[in-house]
């Protein structure tokens, strides 16, 4: 094959490929907002389709192509750098699509949070002000039931009565303050959390290595009922589902964030196989995504869990 032969088929499947791209921005013309580019992208293939034909047919011996050639290749130079800035406008228009994006669902996330929230609040203080009440007047009216003429078996019925309206008055006191604690409301994270963790050891018998550095100004509610509700959800995880003996847990802040570290030396699990199977990891991201901050979990089975979670607080801090 000469040299002469192998350039005419050389131009001629660079002249099919420009035809495929004019017929497939054709198509990208009707289904993207910035039709301008693909326009422009089309007049540049067309301009080097008929610049590869003009180079064929100077190959041919018809020389005067050669500066036709030449012309048509500034004029694809102008179209490729007009559709270039184009192209820029565009992606500073999807990154700005995609910020307004992340805004909203970080919003979204935001409000379901605090809509649930309320109506933990509210169905704790049903709980605490109604039924608990209620409770108690039962208590007491059982206990004027009580008479000196009464039999042994009547009293050992009032009595193991009176013991089971108690259980439920401590039951309905525990949901209450799981539900929203008022702790957390009155006196803020440190000592909510430092509450939760005194039941946790007493109920359960787990050792917990705990440091908490707070600054005495409080951040705002969202972070602090976020935090909370993180480390409950941590440590409930670890007692029910790792037969840890021991919970290791550091809260501290650094002018900019709250970092929260949390490990146990429990069994360990498969990150992926655990977040595609339940939903306790990803209320934890949800909840930590709805206020900016980052989540990074290490865990293999037999060797325990190591979670640190960033919150920033810049302009949350109620000094």
């Amino acid at each position: 094959m000469t040299t002469s032969l192998l350039l005419n088929v050389i131009i001629v499947i660079a002249l099919l490929l420009q035809v495929a791209a004019i017929v497939y921005a054709l198509r990208l013309v009707k289904r993207t907002k910035y039709n301008v580019i693909w326009v422009l992208s089309i007049i540049g293939f067309v301009f080097i389709a008929l610049e590869r034909f003009f180079e064929l047919r100077s190959i041919n011996g018809e020389p005067k192509y050669f500066y036709i050639s030449i012309c048509l290749g500034l004029a694809v130079s102008v179209c490729i750098s007009v559709a270039v800035m184009f192209a820029h406008r565009l992606v500073s228009y999807l990154e700005r699509v995609a910020r307004q994006r992340a805004m909203l669902n970080r919003r979204i996330l935001t409000a379901v949070i605090r809509a649930e929230e309320r109506a933990r609040s509210n169905f704790s203080k049903e709980m605490h002000d109604g039924l608990g009440p209620l409770l108690s007047s039962a208590k007491m009216s059982l206990s004027a039931l009580r008479t000196e003429s009464m039999t042994d078996k009547e009293r050992e019925i009032i009595t193991n009565t009176s013991y089971i309206i108690d259980e439920a008055i401590r039951s309905v006191r525990e949901i209450s303050n799981n539900l929203s604690p008022q702790v957390l409301i009155d006196f803020g994270l440190e000592h909510a959390i430092k509450n939760f963790i005194g039941r946790v050891i007493s109920l359960h018998g787990v050792a917990v290595d705990m440091n908490i550095s707070l600054p005495e100004a409080r951040p705002d509610s969202d972070v602090e009922v976020i935090l909370y509700r993180i480390v409950c959800e941590l440590t409930n995880n670890s007692l029910k589902h790792s037969d840890c003996t021991k919970i290791v847990l550091e809260l501290c802040y650094d002018d900019s964030a709250i970092t929260l570290r949390y490990a146990d030396n429990g069994c360990g699990f498969d990150l992926q196989a655990v977040a595609e199977k339940g939903m306790g990891l990803s209320n934890i991201s949800s909840r930590i995504n709805s206020v900016g901050g980052h989540i990074d979990i290490h865990s293999r089975e037999g060797e325990g869990m190591n979670t640190t979670i960033t919150i920033p607080v810049d302009g949350r801090i109620n000094g």
